[in-house]
């Protein structure tokens, strides 16, 4: 059965702010110091599994240009331009449709963009393990990662240790991002992974469940694909996808179902879901300092610094992150990184877009 792969590229990555922006987002800027964005790293490592022709890309119909400049081996017509964001389930019906109308039925691989990982082959034998168990009846698999610390900021899959299929377990239930102690719990019971947000099914399966559990946005996504490759395509795409429900893939279908499974992931995984991800994916120097740009530090310890051509300098300075852009600086207690996208809504309230 054919392989194929849909990127999700639409996000605003809201807490990389004042790096991530609306016409930049954090799945177009390079932070691993290689040069290479987050998308293209993910389309790298995936091109060992699936075929640059059966990659599709689903983004805001604003990030197209970024997309064909930063990928220009993804053909056009692979580059599927939301009208509007619509969360998880629309997103990968939408990826899900065009996918059937180009080859009825295929495996379908649906990864984030902006996720970073150590060992691809380990991660490509995860998904062809995952793909083995999804051509199977009309199984769903979602990749967990296996947690090395009490994580309070994903949520949780629970499955069960003793009904496994292959490598994989049956799932119990997901989960919502857990206090500290539940989080601890969770840990000293070996049967909870982190939800990564990675799936793996066959095309036929998905559209199978969105019609039994999501009706509605299943009859919209037909509207859609009838529509592919006429002249009204984008006309009824418009309409169609900002009636679509919001809602999440994992509210919406995983949760209801029970044919999930779930694989446990050891590859080193990081969603880089704030800049405190910097620490983690960059070497600090002996004083625990991250730093990247043109930056004295003085007397400081544990601090994240990312500049530029501009000059920073530093003095008796303590777990803070620092980023300096051309037209904002942003200067957080580490603490409170979760706390920038209020920065963002702020910056709404008082009509300041220049800076969003």
């Amino acid at each position: 059965m054919k392989t194929t792969a849909l990127i999700m590229a639409g996000g605003r990555g809201e807490r990389f702010w004042p790096k991530s922006r609306k016409n930049l987002p954090k799945q177009f800027l390079s932070l691993t110091g290689d040069g290479k964005t987050m998308i293209q790293l993910t389309i790298e490592r995936i091109l060992p599994l699936v075929a640059m022709e059966d990659i599709f890309i689903s983004t805001n119909k604003d990030y197209k240009s970024l997309v064909l400049e930063q990928l220009p081996g993804i053909p056009r017509e692979n580059i599927l331009c939301e009208p509007c964001s619509r969360n998880t389930a629309p997103c990968m019906g939408l990826g899900a449709v065009h996918i059937a109308k180009k080859y009825e039925d295929a495996t379908m691989v649906v990864l984030p963009s902006d996720h970073l990982i150590r060992y691809n082959s380990m991660f490509i034998n995860t998904l062809k393990d995952a793909s083995e168990i999804a051509q199977k009846d009309s199984n769903l698999v979602t990749i967990g990662i296996t947690p090395d610390y009490p994580e309070t900021g994903y949520g949780y899959i629970k499955f069960n240790p003793d009904i496994c299929e292959g490598r994989s377990f049956i799932v119990d239930r997901f989960v919502e991002k857990p206090s500290l102690e539940v989080a601890k719990e969770y840990l000293a019971t070996d049967e909870y992974l982190w939800n990564s947000g990675m799936f793996v099914w066959k095309v036929s399966s998905i559209l199978q469940k969105m019609k039994e559990l999501l009706p509605e946005i299943y009859e919209g996504l037909l509207k859609i694909q009838n529509a592919i490759g006429t002249p009204e395509e984008e006309e009824i795409l418009e309409k169609e996808f900002h009636d679509l429900q919001s809602i999440s893939i994992d509210y919406g279908i995983m949760e209801k179902s029970k044919n999930i499974y779930t694989l446990p992931g050891t590859f080193g995984w990081d969603d880089v879901g704030s800049w405190l991800a910097v620490k983690r994916i960059k070497k600090s120097n002996e004083f625990g300092n991250v730093v990247n740009g043109n930056v004295i530090t003085i007397e400081t310890k544990n601090c994240i610094i990312e500049g530029s051509k501009k000059l920073i300098a530093t003095v008796g300075l303590e777990n803070l992150i620092i980023v300096d852009t051309q037209d904002a600086t942003l200067i957080c207690e580490k603490d409170s990184a979760g706390d920038i996208k209020k920065i963002l809504e702020n910056l709404k309230i008082c009509n300041r877009n220049e800076y969003l």
